[in-house]
């Protein structure tokens, strides 16, 4: 459920909602319009190039090709300018871009001798592409926590409004009797679809691209499996052309993230539609809806148009960076390597936030189920069920659908309900048990559909086991991943003191 905010709030209380938005929420729609002090690209750059010249220094010390001397005094040096958020860099100018000035600073501090051997079986282009990945493990991890979450809690409200009769639409009419949990269902499965997705193309980013130099590797002796071990990589890239030419991961990342926008940008109409004040079908929380500057009455779900906006972000990004990809040949180039890879970070955060603002809207909507209830009555969403009642009873479908058409229009004529209109006519009157007084009832059609994955008692339990069987094994996969890469770092500071300490 969401959070109120207290009304001690200035600008809580608007008369009518007597919270403010949601904090998370609040966050992801307004907080872009204020400078964000945590935004420190200088400062995340120089950390991850950091990281990647801690686990190269430990794996050429260990190799033997640059002696543990200066290693030692180089991994010293580096974790000093760590330690003080690369202040003695901040402000220098950096005419052949960040890494060159960076090491610099060390063969300053150091000399050449120690300084210089860090580039050592190294280029910036694999370096670049190393430190892409690396970038691209926060986002997208916060990416795979959120959508997990917005699994779950689609999966648990699907559980707790299995029984709420509603109706399903399509072309915007009602058309058969469902529940507000089936539908919730059916969102979590396209969602785990979806994870599964993003984290199949996340697998790029498990490929360490160390060892492959500016295109065509290196004759010194280095071990890109000792990197990629240090640095949390699974595998090392088996082409040295390939490994600095492709960002395959940007599209493959933006792409799955486009699917999942699809997902959720119809999700937010449906959502849309039914919070609607003609629909009525459900209610948001006070703190999930804004007010009008004007007009005193409005409750507007909002956020939903953020979802809408935001879930779509990802497609343009993908656009952009397959369209800056394009240009370039299958080598090192800057077209792919930053113009095509810029985009997918906040491609990212987009999405995540989009994912999170569902999350809130699911986790906030109250259904009113009398008022759905009746909407599946009056649109007569029983019809179909009528109609393969009489082909049960012998009757050819087409027959009996031309049948149950005309009863539904005696029933439009006479202003009563799809019941009462089949007792008029013997043929529909026949097929009903017992006096038939309400054997109609959508909710019992919606009991009675429990084949073809219905929203039949037996066959959501059925569907809710599964899917949330699928969503602890994604989760598992997810906490895996991050897992080692939280494992690498612990392994690579051990490592870089063992050397410092042998020295």
């Amino acid at each position: 459920m969401s959070t109120a905010v207290p009304t001690t709030v200035p600008g809580a209380d608007t008369g009518r909602l007597r919270t403010t938005l949601h904090e998370e929420a609040h966050r992801i729609v307004y907080d872009q319009y204020l400078p964000d002090p945590g935004q420190d690209g200088l400062g995340q750059e120089l950390h991850l190039i950091s990281e990647v010249d801690r686990a190269h220094l430990v794996m050429l010390a260990e190799r033997g090709i640059v002696d543990t001397g200066r290693a030692a005094a180089l991994l010293r040096t580096i974790s000093a300018l760590r330690a003080d958020d690369f202040a003695r860099l901040r402000g220098l100018p950096m005419p052949r871009g960040v890494y060159l000035a960076y090491e610099g600073r060390l063969v300053e501090l150091l000399g050449e001798r120690v300084g210089g051997v860090l580039h050592t079986g190294r280029s910036r282009n694999d370096l670049n592409a190393t430190t892409a990945r690396l970038k691209t493990r926060g986002p997208y991890g916060e990416l795979l926590d959120a959508v997990a979450a917005l699994a779950r809690t689609l999966l648990a409200r699907a559980g707790a409004y299995r029984e709420v009769t509603m109706p399903a639409y399509t072309h915007g009419q009602p058309a058969v009797p469902i529940t507000y949990g089936h539908w919730l269902a059916g969102v979590a499965s396209a969602v785990l679809r979806a994870l599964d997705g993003l984290l199949d193309a996340g697998r790029e980013i498990d490929v360490n691209p160390l060892g492959a130099g500016a295109v065509g590797g290196t004759s010194v002796a280095i071990a890109p499996q000792r990197t990629a071990e240090l640095l949390g990589f699974t595998a090392t890239a088996p082409n040295s052309v390939d490994a600095v030419a492709s960002r395959d991961f940007v599209l493959r990342l933006l792409g799955a993230c486009s699917v999942l926008g699809v997902t959720m940008a119809r999700a937010a109409r449906d959502l849309s539609s039914w919070t609607s004040e003609e629909f009525a079908l459900l209610r948001m929380a006070d703190d999930l809806v804004g007010s009008s500057s004007m007009m005193p009455q409005k409750r507007n779900p909002f956020l939903l148009e953020h979802i809408q906006g935001r879930s779509t972000a990802s497609l343009g990004a993908f656009t952009a960076a397959a369209s800056a990809m394009g240009t370039a040949g299958f080598t090192n180039a800057i077209a792919v390597g930053g113009e095509a890879a810029r985009h997918l970070w906040p491609g990212l955060r987009s999405t995540a936030d989009a994912v999170t603002l569902l999350r809130l809207v699911v986790g906030g909507a109250e259904p009113d189920s009398e008022r759905m209830a009746q909407r599946a009555v009056d649109g007569f969403t029983s019809a179909t069920y009528l109609a393969e009642r009489l082909v049960i009873g012998g009757m050819p479908f087409r027959e009996a659908h031309h049948l149950v058409g005309e009863t539904v229009l005696a029933a439009l004529e006479l202003g009563v309900s799809l019941t009462e209109a089949g007792r008029v006519r013997p043929e529909v009157a026949a097929a009903a048990p017992g006096d038939g007084s309400s054997w109609l009832d959508p909710a019992d059609v919606a009991a009675a559909c429990v084949h073809g994955a219905g929203p039949g008692a037996a066959s959501t339990e059925a569907a809710l086991d599964q899917l949330g069987a699928e969503l602890d094994r994604l989760q598992s996969e997810v906490t895996a991943r991050q897992a080692r890469w939280a494992h690498a770092a612990e392994q690579l500071t051990a490592a870089e003191q063992g050397i410092v300490e042998s020295s």
